[in-house]
């Protein structure tokens, strides 16, 4: 059950003015969208589907689940462990570049506050990931897992669909659309993400790992990844 306090803590930590550059980033749609392989609001609804199916359910929330019972047992073996296991998985140097950027983002901004400044043993995995800064700080404001979790998944959803306004492009209005239906998976990607034991993690999406390699090289683009 959340605290009010809690409560606002992760709206904090969703938020998009949380400065870790969610909206700079499109994971290799901008070279999708490029190829015409996402051409409409239907086949932007299909792609979010397979990254929430395969990338978002056995990788991203099954590791926030572990990095956040690390924190919970003081283990920080446990969460430096999680740390390179997601950056590992991260397909291409795109990808593993947005995660670091991310996650250096993040604890600056968590080094800023004193009074929940992490020991020097958790700040590594910090700096390389930011769901390992999502978790400690989950875990330090008493955030419960779950909601945590979810939070964290609508942050994504939403940067990808802002992405998706510019790129595919849909309105405004198609995009709250698009979001609905889209978050509406989200509990169901977690319920099975928490069933999964280690070695089930680390599947993906192909396509998006094709996409985001092509990216790096493509001519002109709005996006860093």
């Amino acid at each position: 059950m959340l605290n009010q306090l809690a409560l606002l803590r992760l709206m904090q930590l969703i938020s998009p003015s949380l400065p870790v550059g969610g909206f700079t980033y499109s994971q290799g749609l901008e070279w999708a969208v490029e190829t015409g392989w996402v051409n409409s609001g239907e086949a932007f609804v299909r792609w979010q589907q397979q990254i929430i199916d395969g990338t978002l359910r056995y990788l991203d929330l099954p590791v926030l689940i572990r990095l956040f019972q690390a924190c919970d047992a003081g283990d920080d073996t446990a969460f430096l462990h999680w740390s390179h296991f997601l950056l590992a998985n991260r397909e291409t140097g795109e990808l593993r570049q947005e995660e670091r950027q991310r996650g250096q983002a993040l604890a600056r901004l968590i080094t800023d506050w004193p009074d929940l400044t992490p020991g020097p043993a958790w700040l590594p995995a910090i700096r390389q990931c930011q769901l390992a800064g999502i978790a400690w700080l989950g875990r330090q404001w008493l955030i419960p897992l779950e909601p945590l979790a979810l939070g964290y998944a609508y942050s994504w959803l939403e940067s990808s669909v802002m992405a998706g306004l510019k790129l595919v492009p849909f309105g405004q209005q198609r995009a709250q659309s698009l979001l609905r239906e889209l978050s509406a998976l989200l509990p169901a990607a977690y319920a099975r993400a928490a069933t999964l034991q280690d070695d089930e993690l680390g599947d993906g999406y192909p396509l998006q790992a094709i996409a985001s390699s092509c990216h790096e090289t493509q001519y002109s683009r709005l996006f860093r990844s």
